[in-house]
């Protein structure tokens, strides 16, 4: 889970790279090859042209403030057709995504908080549907069949949780707490997509927005987590907030086959998984009162995998050398997280506390090497 989002957050399912960027005038057009550039800075989120053809739209951005920022384009309603996080100073970030007709908000969001700074765009034409090939269409139809039975899978295992926060029984809810989660953190990219479902379940405290007051609006895995292993407790309201997560996990169940996938929307989503790998998971920040990070890590790499495995058929074709080394870095960093599995037919990994920075540096290692070749699986789908 991301530490701050937009106010109605929601993420994922179309998409995009991001990359260069320059300023731009209201009226100018895109460049030469049809890519929107986008110049961030701390004040200011300028496009080069809003008005654009519909289909495949490559966007390119650049970070020109002092702040790290984030890129979000928008539906109407706040969904999250495509983002970026973690865009820094000075760099620049890729996206490629497939646009209906329609209008949309790009919103540059420095030091990763609030609203963002806002454009309207309009993508303009017929909107046919992107042309796909057979391998392409069956990677999306897998993909939607795996997110919905990633989602059938939870409910059991957090009610298993819910039942032991209700029951009281403080051990008990340790011990179900990690494996209530890993089906979120295959598909998070998905889970994202609808509407505030994201913040009430697996929100940080960190992540609360100006003004939310830590004992009333926040809800969720992690509101329990912190009473559960830094508390050692669980008070009425943890038993109340215990059949709220069932409840909206019951909505993000529902809705799970409601997602918009498409290929380039599986391959950024991917990559998003590794962005919540290295900024939550390496870091130790997403599990902070548990330890489990090195759960929520490998549950986020293999649905990253996944989506990767299913759009194999499509990149083995566009771009063979991008498919042998990325098979080559997924091999090394699944490897790796077995050096911290005990036991090898449990689900089950060290307290990441107990993992020293030495270790912590060669996983942030293998997480940077599987997530440079990883950035470039949308555009290797586009073509």
């Amino acid at each position: 889970m991301r530490p701050v989002r937009l106010t109605v957050a929601t993420a994922a399912a179309v998409v995009a790279a991001l990359t260069a960027v320059t300023g731009c005038s209201e009226k100018s057009d895109a460049s030469g090859d049809g890519t929107i550039k986008v110049a961030a800075s701390d004040s200011s989120c300028e496009v080069s042209a809003k008005e654009f053809p519909a289909g495949k739209v490559a966007f390119e951005v650049e970070n020109k403030g002092s702040k790290v920022t984030e890129l979000y384009i928008l539906f109407p309603d706040d969904r999250i057709v495509a983002e970026r996080e973690n865009i820094g100073p000075g760099t620049k970030a890729t996206i490629t995504a497939e646009l209906k007709a329609g209008d949309y908000e790009i919103a540059c969001k420095p030091g990763m908080k609030g609203d963002g700074i806002r454009q309207s765009v309009k993508a303009t034409g017929s909107g046919a549907a992107v042309k796909r090939s057979p391998e392409a269409d069956a990677a999306v139809a897998a993909y939607r069949k795996y997110v919905q039975e990633q989602a059938d899978e939870t409910i059991p295992k957090a009610q298993v949780f819910a039942d032991a926060v209700k029951a009281g029984d403080v051990e008990a809810a340790k011990k179900a707490y990690a494996p209530s989660r890993i089906g979120w953190e295959r598909t998070e990219p998905v889970a994202e997509s609808f509407g505030d479902i994201d913040p009430k379940v697996d929100v940080r405290e960190d992540g609360l927005e100006a003004g939310q007051d830590p004992e009333k609006d926040w809800t969720g895995w992690h509101k329990l987590e912190k009473s559960l292993f830094e508390g050692n407790k669980i008070d009425d309201n943890d038993k109340k907030l215990a059949e709220t997560l069932m409840a909206d996990l019951a909505v993000w169940r529902k809705k799970v086959g409601e997602a918009e996938i498409t290929p380039t929307s599986m391959a950024n989503g991917a990559k998003e998984l590794l962005d919540e790998v290295a900024t939550g998971k390496v870091t130790g920040e997403e599990e902070r009162y548990s330890h489990t990070d090195l759960v929520d890590f490998k549950a986020n790499v293999e649905g990253a995998e996944k989506a990767y495995e299913l759009l194999k058929p499509v990149t083995s074709k566009t771009d063979p050398a991008l498919t042998a080394e990325l098979d080559k870095q997924f091999a090394a960093l699944n490897n790796l997280l077995e050096k911290y599995r005990p036991n090898k037919a449990a689900y089950e990994f060290v307290s990441y506390d107990k993992v020293g920075e030495a270790e912590r540096k060669e996983l942030s290692d293998g997480v940077n090497a599987l997530a440079e070749p990883l950035s470039k699986l949308a555009a290797a789908v586009a073509k």
